[in-house]
């Protein structure tokens, strides 16, 4: 296997590097076991993915790069995969990639074989397939591009023994193609200017000819400034030469080259599918069958998180684990501590033990976990595409491309990196609005869960006035923005993955990586919020607070004054707040009128910390503030309406 600088430890590194949704992490955790780290790549907000694995008694770390579908980086995402590619210490490059839609994939393989790295390609998901007709000559193609191809179904561990025979025998590419001549003597010409790194020269010479302007910033610290003015005079030139863009005439070059490969090793017979799969992919993407679906699938959700996860779960965590355990022993642990002020921030009523350790594990933890396990079935089974094609047309009711629907499912796992992925969006005007409406009316994972959570102690009723109330809102808002905002949006393109039945092994993984996230991410942000507070309570002020904000908070939302803490602390972290509130239902200070009044203002309020400074890094100070400042008193506008309504209709939740 082909070596190049290798890393501290002297241990071989493996980078995966796919397309998205072709079974990636499956692979790597066939390969690694587990998730070990799972962290941001230095300098962005992507996370990357890192284990370790043992094949044929060497040792290797893997490192699990995000779904890209070009090695010239149009997105964050693609720039950290070619970064990683550019400058990380590697001995293979294991390209995974979805059998049955070969044609996408193969464009990444062409830039690796012109970045003259050693790769070995992975033809997953062979099984649906073979089930689609698609008939695929592994040694052909193993011949035209000269490297190790194997076939996989890695949910089912078929080829796993070829897969690790192939990447220890790694090699570089021996295929080669010509461009245009144009553009094959600006390349020629380019070379000679070019640095000698990992990566080929001539593969550098494409990308800055097809205007990769972040690998601009990277030539500059590594040639002359002589060198640079050449390399951009000879772009220019060869530009002019042409109608369209270079990166364009790039990118149909290598798309009819993989047309002409995909002759050679790839047929598709006629084949039925299976009626039920047939009905169940066709109609999930429709109004008539799709509704119902998603009916069934929330009512699901409401009562795995809503009831297991909040009743059962927190039941036993909150009562018995911390309420007849945990909780009076550090009480009577506490009891021999001389300072009352020590004492107090441990086991006071904004104790770290009996506050923020109770409201993050015992009440907000479980939640939270139920959320994960349930959405990493959703995302497996292939279900999210089709709802966002399903909701497409609404989302145009407001103005927004069908693109928009992406971030706005990614908000419901966290709405921060969901801010960062409405760059996807290619106007200024779907940027601004989806962020409006991520910070409106889109909650997060963990604010979600404690919400199902709390709706579970009501009727299913009061869990259809919250969500009718909250996307009514959304469409609203949506649609008068788009009349105030200026500029058009963009069209919409999604690829539809088929449905599949989940790995158990794959979503636990995943759902422990997002747990292990969780604990690391938003536990100090709790012992920080009860830190605040218990600060504030000692010095008078929490109780002044609470006297200025009761005329807000008692008599427009109908809430007790002590629900003010909780939208306090939901600014550092909504599911903070959230647990707050959901204290206050647990110990009876709130009726099920105000405990629906509170969610729904709670859901619309101003966003954490962590998303608002996003939102300032993404959007600008400016507007970042003029939705700060529309969407605070928008949401205790629409709670008091929706207070007064309950009240005065007698609604019986």
């Amino acid at each position: 296997m082909t070596r190049a600088h290798p890393p501290p430890e002297d241990k071989s590194r493996i980078i995966l590097v796919g397309n998205p949704n072709v079974g990636k992490s499956v692979v790597f955790g066939l390969l690694t076991g587990r998730y070990v780290t799972v962290s941001n790549y230095p300098g962005t907000t992507v996370e990357v993915t890192r284990g370790e694995a043992t094949l044929e008694r060497e040792s290797f770390e893997v490192l699990d790069t995000p779904g890209v579908n070009n090695l010239i980086p149009l997105s964050e995402e693609e720039r950290v995969t070619r970064d990683i590619l550019l400058e990380e210490d590697y001995g293979t490059i294991l390209q995974v990639a979805d059998a049955k839609n070969l044609r996408r994939s193969l464009v990444i393989s062409l830039q690796l074989a012109e970045m003259g790295i050693p790769f070995v390609l992975d033809l997953n998901l062979m099984d649906e397939a073979q089930e689609r007709g698609i008939q695929i000559d592994i040694r052909r193609l193993s011949q035209i591009l000269g490297i190790e191809v194997v076939a996989t179904v890695a949910t089912q561990r078929k080829g796993l023994e070829d897969l690790i025979h192939a990447i220890l025998r790694a090699r570089t590419s021996s295929f080669q193609f010509r461009y245009d001549p144009g553009l094959e003597e600006a390349i020629h010409r380019m070379e000679p200017y070019l640095p000698g790194v990992r990566l080929s020269r001539r593969s550098l010479a494409l990308m800055m000819l097809a205007g990769d302007v972040s690998l601009e910033k990277w030539l500059r610290h590594r040639i002359s400034s002589e060198a640079m003015a050449h390399l951009e005079r000879i772009r220019k030139e060869i530009a002019s030469r042409y109608l369209g863009p270079l990166g364009y005439l790039i990118d149909q070059a290598r798309l009819l080259e993989t047309g002409r490969i995909l002759e050679q090793v790839s047929r598709a017979e006629s084949i039925r599918m299976q009626p039920f799969s047939a009905l169940l992919e066709t109609y999930s993407i429709h109004w008539a069958g799709g509704i119902p679906i998603l009916l069934l699938i929330l009512f699901l959700g409401y009562v795995f998180v809503g009831y297991f996860g909040a009743r059962i779960c927190v039941g036993f965590l909150e009562e018995v684990l911390f309420g007849r355990l945990l909780n009076p022993w550090a009480v009577r642990f506490a009891s021999y501590i001389p300072w009352p002020i020590l004492r107090d921030f441990l086991v006071g009523p904004y104790g770290f033990i009996t506050m923020a350790l109770t409201y993050a594990i015992a009440i907000v933890l479980p939640i939270v976990g139920t959320f994960f396990l349930f959405f990493g079935l959703l995302e497996d089974s292939g279900y999210l595409p089709r709802l966002a094609v399903m909701v497409n047309r609404g989302f145009r009711l407001m103005g927004l491309s069908g693109k928009a629907v992406l971030p706005m499912v990614l908000g419901l796992g966290c709405d921060t990196m969901a801010t960062l992925t409405a760059r996807i969006l290619e106007t200024e005007k779907d940027r601004i609005l989806t962020t409006l409406l991520l910070s409106l009316a889109i909650p997060c994972s963990a604010q979600l869960g404690v919400i199902l959570g709390m709706l579970g102690s009501l009727s299913l009723w009061a869990s259809f006035v919250w969500a009718g109330t909250v996307l009514g809102v959304m469409i609203l808002v949506g649609y008068l923005a788009s009349k105030i905002i200026p500029g058009s949006r963009s069209d919409f393109i999604m690829e539809l993955v088929p449905l599949r039945v989940p790995q158990i092994s794959n979503i636990l993984i995943k759902t422990a990586a997002r747990m292990e996230w969780y604990l690391r991410e938003a536990l100090p942000l709790f012992v920080i919020g009860t830190v605040f507070l218990f600060v504030l309570d000692k010095f008078g002020l929490l109780g002044l607070i609470e006297h200025l904000a009761s005329p807000l908070i008692v008599w427009a939302l109908g809430l007790p004054a002590k629900a003010t803490e909780a939208f306090i602390v939901g600014f550092l972290r909504r599911d903070y707040g959230a647990a707050g509130l959901y204290v206050l239902a647990k110990t009876g200070q709130m009726d099920h009128v105000q405990i629906l009044v509170s969610l729904v203002t709670m859901t619309l309020f101003v966003p954490c910390i962590a998303q608002f400074l996003v939102t300032i890094k993404e959007r600008g100070w400016k507007t970042t503030v003029l939705m700060a400042a529309f969407i605070f008193p928008f949401a205790i506008l629409v709670g008091t309406i929706l207070h007064f309504l309950l009240r005065h209709l007698r609604v019986s939740l």
